[in-house]
C-alpha cells in the first residue's frame, strides 16, 4: 500500500469532492476543510486518461495510473481505483482509493517506459491506457494522443490508419479468447519514414481469479529477419527455376530472369566463350593481369523495359572487358563488386564505348553489381545487374544475393562437365574404402563385388567387411548408404569405420546396430547445409546395415539387421533359403530397438549378403529378384568366386541403376583337437596345475616354444578371475592362425591395466600379457566376461 496507506474519497455526480479521508491527508496534505466541495479534477496535475474518461460517461469500475499534486505543489503519482455507486435520485456517485506505489512498482513503470520495444496496455475493451516512449516514437504520437484510443485509430479517431486493421482485429480476439497470439505485418507507422516488418506479441492481462481485464502489446521490429525470409524464398525459388537443363545457354536465361524478377531492372550474363565450346575451364580463367583478355559470348540479357533498350552488346556476340573497369576488377579477384554510378564510375564501366556511356545516362543507371560466375574454384563468366527505376540503391544483402544466384546458376552450367569428374572420384573412394583381400582368419573363405551404379545419380555408399574378431571368430558386414555421390561415399567410409571400431570391442549385434543408430544420428545432426545440398534427401542421413558373427569352434552365427534385406544360406547340399530374421528399422531413425537371432550353421555352409540394388530392378519386383538370387545361389562344389560371377549375371543388366555389394562366406569349423577346455575351481591352488594343463597341450601341438609366455598368460588371466571374478571359470586354448588362451568368469567387471608403484607386490600382470603378446582385451558374454590374450605361432606352424 505504501508508506502513507491508502487515500479514500467520494465525488458526487457533479464531481465535487463529498468525503475525505486521513489516508487522502497524509498522501496529498490537503485537510477534509479544505478539499470538501471543490472539484476533484483541481487536484490532479494531468488530465484524466481516456480510458477513465469514457467511465463518467459510461459508469464502471475503473483502474489506473493518475498524477495528482500534492498540497505543497509537487507531483504525486498515484494507483487510483473507482467505483460508481448509484443514489436515492438515480444520480452516480463515486467512491476513490488511491494508494502510492511501491518502489518496485514505480521501477516497472519507469522499465516500461525505457524499454526500447514499443509496448502499449490496452483495457478490456481494447481502449490504450498506458503507451511507452518507443510507442510513442513509432506511433509519432505522444501518449496522451494515444489513451482511450484503438490500435491503428487515426489522430482524430474517425479512420483506421492503413495496415492496421488485422492487428484490432486480434487484439479483439485476445480480449475476447484471453490467449496470446503473435501478430506480423508490414506496414508504415505514422512515425516512421518507411515500411517496417513488426513481429506483435498480444498477451492478455487477467486478474487473480483469470479474468482478463486488458492486454499488453509489444512491436519488435523484424524488418531484417523479414527480409532475409524473403530472400531465403528467392533463393529458394531460384532452385526450381536456374538449371532446369542441362543447356548452359538457357541457364544464364534463368539467372536472368529470376535477377530482373526480384533484384534488378537490367541484367546482362555473359559466359566464356571455351565455356559454351565446352572445354574445361582452366585456373588461367582467373582473369589475371596481364594475361590475354578473356573472350566471353553474350548469352542472355534481360530488362523490365520491353526490348532491353539497356543493351549495346547483342546476345551471342563475343567480346572482352576492360582489365581496369569494374568487370575487369571483379574476374581479377575473383568476387562480387557494388559500385555506385557517378560520373568517375560511369566513366570506368563505359571503359572506352560511346554506346555504353550513352546507355548508362540515358536510362538513368545508378547503382551496379559486377558478379563472377565460379564454380569449384573456376570462373566461367560474369554477370551484371543494374538499377535504374527501383530508386534504392544495391546495398551489401543484395551482394550477398546476387553471388548467391551466381554461384547456384555457375554450379548448374558446371554440372554436366563436373558429375563425370564426380563420378570418378567418388569411385576410386569407394574402392580405397572397400576391402581390397580378405584379411587372415579360419572362420570362413570369401569372396565378393562391387558394381557401380551407371545412371547419373553417381555412386553410391554400398559396402562390405569382413572383421577378425577375438575368439576365432569373424564379424560379416554388409550396409548400403542412402544417396549418391562423394558424400555418400564418405559417410559409407565413416560408417565402415565406426563399425570395425564397434565390432573391436566385441558388441553383439543388435548392440553393435544400437550404438552405429546413434552414430548415423550425430552425423545427421553434423552435416552442413551445403553437405545436405547435395544429398538425395536433403538433411538426413539413412543407411541399411546387416551384422553377422560367426563362431567356428561352437559353429553358431548370431544376426541382426537394420532395414537390410535378407540374408541367404546355401546348405552344404547346395539348397538356398533366405534366413527369416528381424527386420529392425534403418539407421538413422533412432529410439527403436534391434533384435539379434543365433542359429546353428552347419559346416561348408555359405552365407549370401548383399544390398537391395542386387534384387530390385525397374523391370521386376522385388519378390521376382530374390526368387532370381535364390536360383544364381543354388548349387554344389563350385568356388565362391564363380558363384559371385553367376548371381551378377543372372540379376545385373549392362547399365544397373543402382550400386551392388556382394559378399559370399563359406563356413569352416575348428577341428576338436585344435581347441582345449577345462573347468577351473575358485581356488588360488588350482592356477600351478592351470599352467601345467596349458603346457602339456602346448607339447601335444608341438608349440613348446611358446609355453614360457603362455604360462605367464595363463597364470595371471586365471589369478584375476579367481581373486576378482566368480565361478564358473574356464580355461580355453584355441589353435588357429594364433594361440588364443581365454579366461571366462561370471563377473561382468571389465579389466584393466594401471600403473603399479615401485615397492607394489602386484598390478603388473596385465602390463606384462600385453607386453608380451600380439593383442588382448575382453568381451561380455551372458553369463560374465572372457578375457583373451592372441600370440603369434612359429612360421611353420602358422602355414600347418
Amino acid at each position: 500500500m505504501g508508506e502513507h496507506g491508502v487515500a479514500s474519497a467520494a465525488v458526487d455526480a457533479r464531481g465535487l469532492i463529498v468525503a475525505w479521508s486521513a489516508g487522502a491527508r497524509r498522501v496529498l496534505g490537503y485537510g477534509p476543510g479544505e478539499v470538501i466541495g471543490r472539484r476533484a479534477a483541481d487536484l490532479l496535475a494531468d488530465a484524466l486518461p481516456a480510458s477513465a474518461r469514457s467511465r463518467l460517461a459510461e459508469p464502471g469500475d475503473w483502474r489506473g495510473p493518475v498524477h495528482a499534486r500534492h498540497r505543497d505543489g509537487h507531483g504525486v503519482e498515484l494507483e487510483l481505483e473507482a467505483h460508481p455507486l448509484v443514489d436515492a435520485a438515480g444520480e452516480s456517485q463515486w467512491f476513490l482509493t488511491a494508494t502510492v506505489p511501491e518502489p518496485a512498482v514505480r521501477l516497472r513503470r519507469w522499465a516500461l517506459d525505457q524499454l526500447p520495444v514499443p509496448i502499449a496496455l490496452f483495457d478490456q475493451d481494447g481502449l490504450a491506457v498506458s503507451a511507452n516512449s518507443a510507442m510513442e516514437g513509432v506511433m509519432g504520437r505522444p501518449q496522451k494522443d494515444l489513451l482511450g484510443r484503438r490500435v491503428g485509430e487515426s489522430a482524430d479517431g474517425r479512420r483506421r490508419l492503413p495496415g492496421f486493421e488485422g492487428l484490432d482485429d486480434a487484439v479483439r480476439r485476445v480480449l475476447r479468447t484471453g490467449e496470446p497470439m503473435p501478430y506480423e505485418a508490414w506496414l508504415r507507422a505514422p512515425g516512421e519514414s518507411g515500411e517496417h516488418a513488426w513481429l506483435v506479441s498480444l498477451s492478455p492481462l487477467k486478474d487473480a481469479t483469470g479474468e482478463v481485464r486488458g492486454m499488453c502489446l509489444a512491436a519488435i521490429d523484424s524488418t531484417e529477419q523479414f527480409l532475409a525470409r524473403r530472400r531465403l524464398s528467392m533463393l529458394n525459388e531460384s532452385g526450381d527455376r536456374i538449371g532446369s537443363t542441362l543447356d548452359v545457354t538457357r541457364t544464364a536465361e534463368e539467372l536472368a530472369e529470376v535477377c530482373t524478377d526480384h533484384l534488378a531492372d537490367f541484367v546482362v550474363v555473359d559466359l566464356l566463350d571455351s565455356v559454351l565450346a565446352g572445354e574445361e575451364a582452366g585456373e588461367e580463367a582467373a582473369h589475371s593481369p596481364g594475361a590475354d583478355p578473356l573472350v566471353f559470348r553474350r548469352s542472355a540479357q534481360r530488362s523490365v523495359l520491353e526490348g532491353c533498350p539497356e543493351a549495346v552488346i547483342p546476345v551471342g556476340s563475343r567480346h572482352t572487358y576492360v582489365e581496369g573497369s569494374p568487370p575487369g576488377r571483379a574476374l581479377t579477384t575473383g568476387s562480387a563488386l557494388l559500385y555506385a554510378v557517378d560520373d568517375v564510375i560511369g566513366r570506368l564501366w563505359a571503359a572506352g564505348s560511346q554506346e555504353r556511356a550513352r546507355s548508362i545516362e540515358v536510362h538513368g543507371i545508378h547503382s551496379m553489381m559486377a558478379v563472377p560466375l565460379r564454380a569449384r574454384g573456376i570462373t566461367l563468366g560474369l554477370s551484371i545487374l543494374s538499377r535504374h527505376r527501383t530508386a534504392e540503391p544495391f546495398g551489401e544483402d543484395d551482394l550477398l544475393l546476387a553471388e548467391e544466384l551466381a554461384a547456384r546458376a555457375a554450379v548448374c552450367v558446371d554440372n554436366a562437365r563436373r558429375y563425370t569428374r564426380e563420378r570418378a572420384i567418388a569411385l576410386e573412394l569407394q574402392r580405397s574404402l572397400l576391402p581390397h583381400r580378405a584379411p587372415r582368419q579360419a572362420a570362413v573363405e570369401v569372396a565378393s563385388r562391387y558394381q557401380p551404379a551407371s545412371t547419373r545419380a553417381g555412386i553410391g555408399g554400398d559396402w562390405f567387411d569382413v572383421i577378425p574378431l577375438s575368439g576365432a571368430r569373424v564379424g560379416l558386414v554388409v550396409g548400403d548408404v542412402v544417396g549418391h555421390g562423394v558424400q555418400a561415399s564418405a559417410t559409407m567410409g565413416r560408417l565402415r569405420t565406426a563399425v570395425r571400431t564397434l565390432a573391436d570391442v566385441d558388441l553383439a549385434p543388435d548392440e553393435l546396430l544400437t550404438q552405429l543408430d546413434d552414430i548415423v544420428l550425430r552425423l545427421d545432426s553434423e552435416r552442413t547445409a551445403d553437405e545436405a545440398e547435395d544429398a538425395e534427401s536433403p538433411g538426413e542421413i539413412g543407411a541399411t546395415c546387416l551384422y553377422a558373427v560367426y563362431d567356428p569352434v561352437s559353429r553358431r552365427c548370431s544376426m541382426a539387421r537394420a532395414g537390410h534385406p535378407p540374408p541367404a544360406l546355401i546348405s552344404p547340399d547346395g539348397d538356398a533359403e533366405f534366413l527369416d530374421l528381424p527386420i529392425g528399422p534403418p539407421l538413422g531413425v533412432g529410439g527403436l530397438p534391434f533384435e539379434t537371432a543365433e542359429f546353428d550353421v552347419p559346416e561348408n555352409s555359405v552365407f549370401a549378403f548383399y544390398t537391395d540394388g542386387l534384387v530390385q530392378a525397374a523391370d521386376r519386383d522385388l519378390d521376382d529378384g530374390l526368387a532370381r538370387l535364390r536360383q544364381a545361389l543354388c548349387g554344389t562344389g563350385r568356388p565362391l568366386e564363380e558363384t559371385c560371377d553367376g548371381v551378377l549375371r543372372s540379376l545385373l543388366t549392362d547399365r544397373p541403376v543402382d550400386d551392388v555389394a556382394l559378399l559370399l562366406a563359406r563356413t569352416r569349423a575348428l577341428d576338436a583337437d585344435r581347441v582345449a577346455t577345462w573347468d577351473v575351481p575358485a581356488d588360488p591352488a588350482f592356477v600351478g596345475h592351470a599352467r601345467k594343463l596349458a603346457c602339456d597341450q602346448l607339447a601335444a601341438w608341438r608349440l613348446e616354444e611358446v609355453s614360457f609366455v603362455t604360462e605367464l598368460v595363463v597364470s595371471e588371466l586365471v589369478t584375476n578371475a579367481i581373486r576378482y571374478g566368480g565361478s564358473p571359470i574356464q580355461l580355453r586354448l584355441i589353435r588357429e592362425t594364433t594361440l588364443i588362451c581365454e579366461v571366462s568368469d561370471s563377473s561382468s567387471t571389465a579389466p584393466h591395466m594401471r600403473r603399479a608403484r615401485a615397492f607394489d607386490e602386484g598390478g603388473r600382470g596385465l602390463l606384462l600379457v600385453a607386453q608380451l603378446t600380439q593383442r588382448w582385451g575382453s568381451r561380455h558374454t551372458r553369463t560374465g566376461k572372457t578375457i583373451w590374450a592372441e600370440q603369434a605361432l612359429p612360421d611353420e606352424e602358422r602355414n600347418a
